[in-house]
């Protein structure tokens, strides 16, 4: 999947009449819903965006409107926001749009209303493809029509993603795991994948607080973002982003839950150890080799805190290899060769 150079317009809560059990956007974005964003600040920070400083300037430009239920708005709102986006996308300064919204909120005019816009991306809030789950987060929708919605977006030319959750309430190993093989056959073109977290003002520090809720240990999301990853990088599905993006108003309402800044690469630094274990278990003693690795995959390789780097010394193996850097190497894959 290329990477667009993405313009962020937060739209928190707009659009959305449920108030999901672990939801607080207000504190995701940094942005309070009372306050809803004008037609004249989307043209502001599209401009601001495109005067930054960019190493590619071949990349393509695309604006998304994050945080609230797009498609959820009145359509004289939609159409507002987009067309403050119109002039940017007749110039040719940006490419495309992209927005969330609920599975429960597209039909056949939708798609039709937004390809005419310019949209070409629309990522939905699923969380969860067990109706059990959805019901338990006050989600409002069903797992089937998460299945129609992805599966209309697709016969419709645009491009759609799923983000999902992992330890929300009244999951389970199964019902998580039936989620992740169902979402790999419906064939998103990408995912997002977010533990929960206990933010103040959710429902779910009500239910934190009386001891009704207990949030994942970080050790335990990061297992089972890693295997989701894996799961989806064998559906040749990419993952977009793994862990809410960190910031001072997200930190500042975290009450409980596996909260690190750097989740993504935790995760990623678990997968990498699980490839470099795997390769060196076919070394025989005495024996030495060269994993190599790309050069900007170091501090993955290591793991936070030299903990990858612990664990194979641990098990015996970091004797039995030379680390080779290679910047054409693909990122997060290791390969082995004899000889070191």
């Amino acid at each position: 999947m290329n990477t667009p150079f993405i313009i962020p317009v937060f739209i928190p809560h707009q659009g959305c009449p449920h108030r999901c059990i672990f939801c607080d956007q207000r504190r995701i974005s940094g942005r309070d819903r009372r306050q809803p964003i004008t037609p004249s600040e989307v043209r502001t920070v599209i401009r601001l965006w495109l005067a930054r400083s960019r190493k590619n300037r071949e990349r393509t430009v695309q604006v998304a409107f994050y945080g609230g239920s797009f498609t959820g708005l009145p359509r004289p709102r939609q159409q507002e926001l987009l067309a403050a986006a119109a002039p940017f996308l007749e110039r040719g300064e940006v490419h495309s749009l992209r927005l969330s919204t609920r599975p429960d909120y597209i039909d056949a005019g939708v798609v039709a209303f937004l390809k005419d816009y310019g949209v070409s991306v629309v990522e939905l809030g699923v969380q969860s493809l067990d109706d059990q789950v959805l019901a338990a987060g006050n989600r409002g929708h069903s797992a089937q029509q998460t299945r129609d919605a992805i599966r209309l977006l697709r016969r419709s030319g645009l491009q759609v993603g799923a983000q999902l959750m992992i330890g929300l309430p009244a999951e389970t190993t199964r019902s998580l795991t039936k989620t992740v093989r169902e979402m790999a056959g419906l064939q998103p073109d990408f995912v997002r994948i977010y533990p929960v977290l206990v933010l103040q003002g959710s429902g779910l520090a009500r239910l934190y607080e009386q001891g009704e809720y207990r949030p994942l240990s970080l050790g335990a999301a990061v297992i089972r973002a890693a295997w989701m990853k894996k799961y989806f990088t064998a559906y040749s599905i990419p993952v977009a982003r793994l862990g809410l993006q960190p910031g001072p108003a997200l930190e500042n309402a975290l009450v409980a839950g596996p909260y690190h800044p750097a989740f993504g690469e935790l995760v990623n630094a678990r997968l990498m150890l699980q490839r470099t274990r795997r390769l060196l278990a076919g070394v025989e003693a005495g024996c030495r080799v060269t994993l190599t690795i790309a050069d900007r995959d170091q501090s993955v390789f290591r793991g936070l805190k030299s903990a990858n780097i612990s664990r194979l010394e641990q098990l015996g193996l970091l004797k039995k290899f030379t680390l080779c850097l290679d910047p054409s190497q693909p990122r997060q894959t290791v390969t082995l060769t004899p000889g070191s």
